[in-house]
């Protein structure tokens, strides 16, 4: 069945294009602070593709259209796509050509094309790859000065007026003033005077800020100019009351119009200014061309290692949390034999359990709650349409968390229902034993995250399976649940695994049609031994909640797993069951009992 309205806006686009001799235009997923998750306002290759995963690009000519995705969404984008003219591209698989290569291909490289894209939700490295490529495929220009979505979207959703909020220095840890301090001895160090910040969540991790524009994020939309002598905040002035302005004077910001920003740029007094490439947008990069220097971001690396206040934040979030996803276990099975469950409900009786913790302030995204085939289907977000019963058989792949004042928390249980395969069984059972041995793997201070993902998935190489996404990623602390610069995952990532960050374990192993396995902890890196070869690290558990044990085949699983599944179990139960009921503290009693082969 067609789908009229996504072809009616392609036509739209298409009239838009003609008027303007653009040949082709590109829609990223990003918004100008090139953030993962985005205010509904900068949507646009949702918009025009109908695709509503987080990742993905979205590229219109004038008679053809394509969307490129990761595996995370190869199942999700074939059914939202389906009825438009989008051709689904399957990124990083054998035989998927890039966008430039896409380009040339279907308009040809006779004569010159003009290629669009709104250079202010395009990263400054983005565009210049993107010039690069197209340039090696033919003679393209590339267009960034014009968006048509500002015509052609005209139910467009304005930017988000949520108030901004003080983040208390007892979960904060370090003020912000100590912060900019910080940030300018880097800076110095890197010969620039000045930084403009633009990614959400630097932002408010800098000024201990936070927000609620971006979905499950704690977040505002603004910009961050640190400058000789002065530092500029630029957001809407209507979502900042007095309090807060009374914060930012106390800690000497100022506060500016959001779209002043470009114009502040424009006359910049410094003499050099550290830009990002792959944060500041492309339209602002080059505003302050002359004086740029480009380099990465010193923020991210910053934030991403916990105070010890943060790390103690995580763990009384971990404990609530940890509360939480017990009692929704403890009622979940007799709930599915009773019938009437389905995925949506659960989710809904999950949310409900957290939403009752102390300092509770939201999901930290969308509940996975993913049931049999739906498990195989990475990023899956049941709605009314798609929204299954659960029947007490077979597997559900459960991944969630959530926003607390004191940390973030993100968590996947696998659970059976009741009888499985023996495939669900073996799968089951070779990623948990991936998951283990991630978690006990000891590790020199500097490591890359790629140089550990292997050790993950080795246990599921031996079987002849693998999945596509990361292994791990940073969580923020009451911020963005996927934080970086680090992560685990084949893909060459260089940033330093160092003592004080958090990441998750989270392998997978996804049967198309028929289920999906994920087990995911989140774990902080503490130190291990100190001596000639070097400081060694190692993980530390973070996420109290015990791993279904009734899918495991016991006999598969090492002495070493064993001893660390038994451990990890024991401190699940002595930490949480002095908060529980006594009905719920015997479920976990049972379900966290010693096991041996």
């Amino acid at each position: 069945m067609k789908n009229t309205q996504i072809n009616d806006r392609l036509g739209a686009l298409r009239t838009w294009m003609r008027a303007r001799q653009i040949s082709a235009f590109v829609f990223p997923s990003t918004d100008p602070h090139h953030g993962e998750y985005v205010p509904d306002h900068w949507k646009g290759r949702e918009w025009i593709s109908g695709f509503n995963g987080s990742a993905g690009t979205a590229v219109v000519t004038l008679h053809e259209a394509a969307l490129w995705t990761d595996s995370r969404y190869f199942i999700a984008a074939t059914q939202q796509l389906d009825g438009t003219e989008f051709v689904l591209m399957k990124e990083r698989v054998a035989g998927t050509p890039t966008v430039a290569a896409w380009l040339a291909q279907v308009l040809g490289t006779e004569g010159p094309a003009r290629v669009g894209v709104e250079g202010m939700v395009l990263s400054a490295a983005e565009a210049d790859d993107l010039r690069r490529s197209l340039a090696a495929e033919g003679p393209f220009a590339l267009v960034t000065d014009a968006d048509p979505l500002e015509e052609i979207w005209t139910d467009r959703p304005a930017v988000p007026l949520h108030p901004v909020e003080v983040h208390p220095l007892c979960y904060a840890g370090e003020t912000a003033g100590a912060k900019l301090e910080r940030i300018r001895t880097r800076l110095g160090e890197l010969h620039a005077d000045g930084m403009l910040v633009c990614s959400l969540d630097d932002i408010a991790w800098t000024l201990n800020l936070r927000g609620s524009d971006v979905h499950c994020n704690p977040v505002f939309v603004a910009y961050l100019l640190i400058a000789p002598g002065r530092t500029v905040l630029f957001t809407d002035r209507r979502k900042v009351d007095g309090e807060v302005l009374r914060y930012l004077d106390g800690i000497g910001v100022e506060l500016m119009d959001y779209e002043a920003v470009k114009a502040e740029l424009a006359c910049y007094d410094g003499e050099a200014l550290l830009m990002d490439p792959a944060e500041v947008n492309e339209v602002l990069f080059r505003t302050a061309e002359e004086k740029a220097v480009a380099a990465a971001s010193p923020v991210p690396g910053m934030k991403s290692v916990k105070n010890a206040t943060e790390i103690e934040g995580f763990r009384q979030a971990m404990l609530r949390d940890g509360i939480a996803m017990v009692r929704f276990l403890h009622w979940l099975l007799p709930a599915v034999e009773a019938g009437g469950q389905t995925e949506m409900t659960v989710d809904r009786k999950l949310t409900a359990l957290r939403a009752e913790q102390p300092l509770f302030k939201g999901l930290s995204f969308d509940t996975i709650a993913a049931y049999a085939e739906h498990g195989a289907i990475v990023h899956y977000e049941a709605t009314p349409e798609t929204d299954v019963p659960l029947k007490p058989e077979g597997l559900l792949l459960l991944d969630s968390g959530a926003q607390y004042l004191d940390g973030t928390t993100d968590i996947t249980r696998t659970i059976a229902l009741g009888p499985l395969t023996e495939e669900e069984r073996q799968v089951y059972t070779t990623v948990l034993k991936a998951h283990i041995q991630l978690e006990l793997l000891k590790f020199p201070s500097g490591a890359s995250g790629t140089q550990l993902d292997a050790v993950a998935r080795k246990e599921l190489w031996r079987e002849g399976l693998n999945y596509l996404h990361g292994t791990g990623h940073g969580v923020g602390a009451y911020l963005n649940v996927h934080e970086g610069p680090h992560q685990i995952r084949m893909e060459y990532k260089p940033a330093p695994m160092v003592e004080g960050l958090t990441v998750t374990d989270e392998p997978g192993v996804y049967v198309e049609g028929r289920f999906g396995v994920r087990i995911e902890n989140t774990l902080l890196v503490t130190p291990y031994i100190n001596n000639d070869f070097g400081t060694f690290l190692q993980f530390e558990s973070l996420t109290l909640c015990p791993i279904d044990l009734r899918p495991v085949e016991l006999g598969r699983l090492t002495d070493e797993e064993i001893s660390w599944l038994n451990a990890y179990h024991q401190m699940v139960y002595e930490r949480l069951a002095p908060h529980l009921d006594e009905d719920v503290r015997q479920w976990l009693r049972k379900n966290t009992l010693p096991v041996a082969k």
